[in-house]
């Protein structure tokens, strides 16, 4: 059943039973490239795998790009 989450501000639909990693992965964004908050806290990458997703929750994704 899936879950309402906000998502860089706009409610989205996830499958539930996610962590950060499988987040990114449902999203098709590369880990190495940006930093996750869940509500208000910076999950760090170490942390993506062990990180649940629940029902409720605010996610930032911030990507960063790289320039020259």
């Amino acid at each position: 059943m899936p879950i309402q989450v906000r998502l860089n501000g706009e409610l989205r639909e996830l499958p539930d039973g996610l962590t950060v990693a499988g987040l990114l992965a449902h999203l098709g964004i590369k880990a190495p490239r940006v930093a996750v908050e869940v509500n208000e806290a910076v999950v760090t990458r170490d942390r993506h795998d062990a990180q649940r997703i629940g029902p409720g929750d605010a996610i930032e994704i911030v990507a960063f790009v790289g320039g020259g």
